[in-house]
């Protein structure tokens, strides 16, 4: 009997995931270890010894607020403190940007509500000079960076101060001179470029690394892998940031883990060194992006580092959470939050009260409104302070090819 006359044959089919809408449970987090239980390698070990930590989790901060175990870092407690308004400033400011869009004065945002400590204390763990490029959740490397929030406010209403004149996304931020390469709207892209920028500082002698960042639902686009075969095989000096923050726009993330125990599989995959780390421990993100930053400054190569942490909102001001999502997430979700966590320890370690914490709360909310002012002032696209449309060939060439100074030419000067 042929092959094509077999009527006993098996069909072939696929495993197509089908995610249960509203069911995921948020506070079942795969493989949580102790606070200071894991240990802490050495920058030159082996990835095959280093294997366990991709199924488990790095963690500082116990449940009182106590720093335990080898990754405490040694930071000071001003340093802790900064770290606390910091997140503190990024929470504030995406609450009256959030607000803003809902009285209707800008068209888009997106917070980063619980997720603050990722960024802002990977700001801090790693040096002037450093290249992030980052998504559009990584708005605390600016703020902790010290960026001026009335120019991102800027950039948000796309009013006449605005950096980038109009032409990005609101949060699509962009600034060159505080290491943060501009944000991209097509996913997955930001990371084989980093890949290249750290190889390029490599090649020319440097002594600057990158820093890149996706979601995990991103990992499923062909960039991300690409970027980790080059960073393996050239040895980048690359951090390689995933933020698993459990939801993609819709989906959660063991759709896009597929087969994989973790996120951070991928990386051992390519034998690069990989980590699980609580993304809502301040402590822990710092003491991890330190590890890897150091890996990457003596030449050992990429690190690959899975953040736990969850998207308390929505995806963006476009989105309805509500639809695919359990109600009270947050509440049981078991790395609790990541600024209420570090005033524990501060807290714990006789630094810090709820005074002081009620006082600073204030002073942030106050900057954070009057920068708001500041930049409403200024007009937005909203109030019809739109740029000329001749703009658009401004900053791309040094020198306008014929063909476009004659189209620039047929807009007029009153376009």
């Amino acid at each position: 009997m042929t092959r094509d006359n077999d009527k006993t044959a098996t069909p072939l089919r696929l495993q197509i995931p089908h995610p249960a809408r509203g069911q995921h449970p948020p506070d079942q987090v795969r493989f949580i270890s102790r606070a200071g239980e894991m240990p802490k390698p050495a920058l030159d070990e082996k990835v095959e010894r280093i294997a366990l930590m991709r199924k488990q989790l790095v963690r500082v901060l116990d449940d009182d607020g106590q720093a335990v175990g080898p990754w405490v870092p040694d930071i000071t407690t001003e340093e802790k403190l900064q770290g606390l308004r910091n997140m503190m400033l990024v929470r504030s400011f995406d609450a009256r940007l959030l607000r803003a869009h809902r009285q209707g004065k800008i068209s888009f945002y997106m917070q980063s509500l619980g997720e603050e400590a990722i960024a802002c204390a990977q700001q801090r763990a790693l040096r002037p000079g450093d290249m992030h490029f980052p998504t559009y959740r990584q708005s605390g490397l600016l703020i902790s960076a010290g960026y001026p929030l009335v120019t991102m406010m800027n950039q948000v209403l796309s009013n006449e101060l605005d950096p980038l004149h109009g032409r990005q996304l609101p949060v699509l931020y962009s600034a060159k001179s505080h290491g943060f390469f501009s944000i991209s709207g097509n996913l997955a892209t930001q990371y084989i470029q980093a890949v290249g920028w750290a190889m390029a500082s490599a090649l020319s002698g440097g002594t600057e690394i990158a820093s890149a960042w996706i979601g995990e639902g991103a990992t499923a686009e062909s960039d991300f892998h690409a970027a980790l075969v080059f960073a393996s095989t050239y040895q980048a000096p690359v951090i390689l940031n995933i933020v698993n923050n459990h939801w993609a726009i819709s989906t959660p993330e063991d759709f896009a883990r597929g087969a994989s125990a973790t996120f951070a599989d991928r990386g051992y995959g390519f034998s690069i060194p990989a980590l699980r780390v609580d993304g809502n421990d301040y402590l822990a993100v710092y003491a991890a992006s330190q590890w890897a930053a150091e890996r990457a400054r003596t030449n050992l190569g990429p690190t690959l580092i899975e953040w736990i942490t969850l998207r308390v909102g929505a995806h963006s001001t476009s989105d309805d959470p509500s639809v695919y999502r359990p109600p009270n997430e947050a509440e049981s979700f078991p790395l609790g939050d990541p600024v209420e966590r570090l005033r524990q320890h501060l807290e714990f370690i006789g630094e810090w009260d709820e005074d002081r914490h009620q006082t600073l709360q204030s002073e942030i909310d106050t900057q954070v409104a009057e920068a708001f002012a500041e930049a409403e002032s200024h007009g937005s696209v909203k109030t019809g302070d739109v740029g000329s449309a001749r703009t658009m060939f401004d900053d791309v060439y040094a020198e306008l090819p014929r063909h476009l100074l004659e189209q620039r030419d047929m807009l007029g000067d009153s376009a």
